[in-house]
Parts: C-alpha cells; sequence; structure tokens
C-alpha cells in the first residue's frame, strides 16, 4: 500500500507540524493548568477524534479531486503553503499566547464536555486543515491504488504522532507550571520558535509536490 519510505517521510512532516504550538496544543495546555492531567488527556483524546474526521472528509471527498487535478493541487498546495507562512509569522509576532495559556484558568467541566470541546478545537484547527488538504494528498501513491485507504492510514500515523505530541505538552504543562511561570521568556522563546518551524514548513510544502 504505502511503501516505508512515504511513511517515515509523512511522519516527520507530520512530527514538524504537530510539535508546534498551536490551537490545539495551546487548549490542551490551558486545560491541564485549569483542570489537571485527567481534563488535558481527554482534551487530547477529542483533538484526535476530530482530527481524524478531517482525514476521513479528505479521504472521502476533497482528496479525490485534489488527488485527480494537477490544477487544483497546485493551487491548494500554494494557499496551503501561504497559510502555514503567515500562521508561523503570526506566532512569531503574538509569541506572548504562549504565556497566556499557562496563565489561564477555569471552572472545572464533566469529561464528556471537555471530549466535544476538545473535538470541536481539533475538526476546527485551521492548520490540520491545511496540511490534510495540502499535504496528505502528496504522499499517496497512484500507482498502489487504494487512494482512500492510503490517505486513511496515513492519517492514523498523523493521529498516533498527535496523540503522543499533546499528551507530552498536557502532562508537562500539568507537572511544570511553576516552572514555566518563573520565567515567562522562556514561554516566548518556545512560541518563536515554533513560529520559524512553521514558516519554514510552509516553504518546504511550496517547493516540493508531484511530478505530474
Amino acid at each position: 500500500m504505502v511503501s516505508t519510505e512515504r511513511l517515515l517521510a509523512f511522519a516527520a512532516m507530520s512530527f514538524a507540524l504537530i510539535v508546534i504550538p498551536g490551537p490545539s496544543v495551546l487548549f490542551v495546555i490551558g486545560r491541564a493548568l485549569a483542570q489537571g492531567r485527567r481534563a488535558a488527556l481527554t482534551t487530547v483524546v477529542g483533538n484526535t477524534l476530530g482530527a481524524y474526521m478531517l482525514v476521513v472528509a479528505v479521504a472521502l471527498g476533497v482528496g479525490a479531486v485534489v488527488e485527480r487535478s494537477a490544477l487544483v493541487f497546485t493551487a491548494l498546495k500554494l494557499l496551503g503553503a501561504a497559510y502555514l507562512v503567515y500562521l508561523g509569522v503570526k506566532a512569531v509576532r503574538q509569541r506572548a499566547s504562549l504565556r497566556a495559556a499557562f496563565a489561564g484558568d477555569g471552572p472545572a467541566h464533566g469529561g464528556l464536555r471537555t471530549l466535544w470541546e476538545g473535538f470541536a478545537v481539533g475538526v476546527a484547527n485551521p492548520k490540520t486543515i491545511v496540511f490534510f488538504a495540502a499535504v496528505l494528498p502528496q504522499f499517496v501513491d497512484q500507482r498502489q491504488g487504494h487512494v482512500t485507504v492510503q490517505m486513511l492510514l496515513l492519517g492514523l500515523v498523523f493521529n498516533v504522532i498527535a496523540v503522543v505530541s499533546d499528551s507530552v505538552w498536557g502532562l508537562v504543562a500539568a507537572t511544570t507550571r511553576s516552572w514555566f511561570t518563573r520565567s515567562p521568556k522562556r514561554l516566548s522563546l518556545v512560541g518563536g520558535a515554533g513560529g520559524l518551524a512553521m514558516i519554514g514548513l510552509g516553504v518546504t510544502v511550496a517547493a516540493t509536490g508531484r511530478k505530474d
């Protein structure tokens, strides 16, 4: 189905995007600080379910259109790359947003509500939408057939990485709050580095693509 080389390349690009603090990560961090580890992990599960809904949508609809049309593929790829660069620039300029997440608090919510809120953030995450719509189709091997299954498999790889990464963010936020709040500059550096990495990812997406 999907070659080992494609899986590894997709996993590497997925990891580069996932580790950058974005809407989902900030939401997980906020839940961890306000309600603890359990709420953070429940939020991660919701985020993952929402993200995989995007994978299914791309695999069953948008992905097929993109896979058949080089013009649509190129346009979507360039739009996605431009948006990733935009998000990167925004992250650099608004580095303090990560610091604000660590300062958040709020009332405790039930598990189902926390799960649903995580799902809503995951399914509406613009960074993930762009990645699945513009990047995921690039790693499908048309010669192997079963395009939908390939996309679902690649999306599963993305979500496994996301679960691990987001869980780490949540657990770290829940256990090291005092260390971060003692030095706000540490949070700004994390946000700035993440923004630069996102810009680099956007440039990479714009510069690469399928041969046709």
